[in-house]
Formats: C-alpha cells, structure tokens, sequence
C-alpha cells in the first residue's frame, strides 16, 4: 500500500476513501520532507519545484486537485519519471458560475453599489448599468468552462467569439461560436473578455495594454457599453500592471479578477480601484466541487496503485 501526502487539504471522505483501500495517508501543511512519500496531492497553493523532486526520491506520482499545472515543474516530474494527473472535470460547474457572478457584477455595479451603501451613499444615479443581451463575448481560451459560460451567455442573447488555437475542430461551430485566427481580431470584435487559458509563456501577460485598447467599446446592439474583462483561469495571463492603467485611462469600463500573478495577492493597488472588483482564487471553492475533485482524486491514486494508468495524465512518455 502507498504512502500519500496531502498538502492543501481534501474532501474528508476522499481521504476515508483512500485509508479503507488500506493507503496511509497524512495531511501536511508543506512540501519540506516528502521522504518516503509515493503520492502527494496539492491545489494551487502549494508548488513542487525541481528541487522538491529531487529531494523525493520514492514519489512516484503528484496529483493536482484542479486544473491548472503552472505550479509543478513539468519538466522535473518527467525526467523524474513521475507522473503528474489532474482533475479537469470536476470543478467546471463552479469555476462557470463563478465567471459569470463576476461578468454580471461588474455591467450592472453590483460591488460599487454595495459599497456605496455600506458607506451610507444613495448612488442609484451613478450606477447605470448595461445588459450582456446584444453583446460579444470574447474566450481567450474554449475549453470546457469557457464552453459552459457560452451556453449561459447565449441564453442571455450574447454572441460568442473565441481564440483557441488548440481547439479540436468542429466544436466552435458545435457551440455557435465565431473562431478567430489571432488574438487581436477577438479584442478588436468584442467588448467582454474572459479569460480561459493555461499560464505558460505563450499566455503570459497576453492581455495587456495594447490588446485592451483594441476593445470597441460598442456593442454588436450598438449600445456604449464600455469594455469589461473577467478572469477566473490562472494568474499571469493578465498584465494586472496594465490593467490598472487600462482603467485610469477609461480603455477598461471594470476588471474583476479571481486570480492573480503572485498570490496570495492582498496589497496590489488595483484592489483600490472603483471600477475593479475580485475574489481570491475561489473558482473552485465549492462545496459541490471539492466533494467531485475529491473523490476524482481518490480514484486516480487507487487506480494507479492497482497497476491502472490515470486518464488525466498531463506529462505523457511516463514509464508507469
């Protein structure tokens, strides 16, 4: 039976689960000793460095509850022969939601209208909003929460745009969904962005000032609706430096964020700004989707220690 580290905890159950497959595993607080660990599992908060893999030398597989890998040294992991799964499924519904609480909140001044009234400010003239309905919606990214919040978009009347060079064919036009060759045609044709991407360094900072001040401003209805971005995918895609900017100059109508390029992210100085708004790291933080990434997780690791190779593996050429 294995030995498994847990670093930034896991659902309660998928932990029973694990120790009724006879598995021993103990939840740390840090990534300092993993001698004679076989497995560890980590969110986002934690990092496994070169240097934490060298000094592991029984870890044989490191599971990322969530999505996002930026946060492991791929490389490493595989020269080291050791597998890297994650869980891309599981937290999807809540990460959709999530971006579109954001997108909503920030045309109709939903946190600048609480404020306002916690500090004893009647500001209904000032908070006119705008309706997402005629509007296009731009995905830096098309992957499956992007997809999700194109169903609800659409629902609201928006039309979809994307730029995914990855994209498997067929499935833009699946989704009535305009796909568009480069990065620029999709901010020059949309006025709300959400971001959908992995960090790496084709993504790193590729929205930044000059693709901002591409955005029309105007809507497919013709309406002034200003430009609004929304990202709830990984910190670093966006230039944060070049967003506050964007928003001292009215390029950027509002900017809410749920993750941020050096996190935890508390004293950055567009967390001041009026016309921003964010949460931090919450996407998915739900009590639906911890139970999922959880028990998702649990299966890898008891799948892998019965000789069964994960789905989900994200370095492939692994000898398992």
């Amino acid at each position: 039976m294995a030995k498994i580290a847990i670093t930034d905890g896991m659902a309660e159950d998928a932990v029973l689960m694990l120790r009724k497959e006879g598995h021993e595993v103990d939840l740390l607080t840090s990534t300092s000793n993993l001698t004679g660990y076989d497995a560890v599992v980590i969110r986002s908060a934690t990092k496994i460095t070169s240097n934490v893999i060298s000094s592991s030398p029984s870890l044989k597989i490191i599971g990322r509850a969530g999505v996002g890998v930026d946060n492991i040294d791929l490389e490493a992991a595989t020269n080291a022969n050791i597998l890297v799964c994650n869980t891309p499924s599981s937290s999807t519904q809540s990460v959709v939601e999530l971006t579109l609480g954001h997108l909503l909140s920030s045309v109709r001044h939903i946190p600048t209208a609480d404020r306002d009234l916690r500090e004893g400010q009647w500001t209904k003239s000032n908070l006119k909003g705008t309706e997402l309905c005629g509007k296009r919606i731009g995905f830096i990214g098309f992957g499956r929460i992007a997809q999700g919040v194109g169903k609800v978009a659409k629902s609201l009347g928006m039309e979809l745009h994307a730029y995914d060079p990855y994209l498997p064919e067929g499935i833009a036009k699946h989704e009535k969904c305009n796909l568009h060759e480069n990065i620029e045609d999709l901010f020059k044709s949309c006025t709300h962005i959400s971001v959908h991407c992995n960090l790496s360094d084709e993504t790193h900072h590729l929205v930044n000032l000059t693709t901002l001040s591409m955005m029309p401003g105007i809507g497919a209805d013709g309406i002034e609706c200003g430009n609004h971005l929304v990202s709830c995918a990984r910190g670093g895609v966006v230039n944060e430096e070049d967003v506050l900017i964007a928003l001292n100059q009215g390029i950027l109508s509002s900017c809410a964020l749920d993750v941020f390029e050096n996190e935890p992210e508390t004293t950055h100085p567009l967390l001041n700004h009026p016309r921003f708004h964010g949460s931090p790291h919450i996407g998915a933080s739900t009590r639906e989707a911890q139970k999922r990434i959880g028990f998702e997780m649990a299966n890898i690791l008891i799948d892998y220690f019965n000789g069964i190779t994960p789905k989900s593996v994200v370095n492939k050429g692994v000898l398992v």
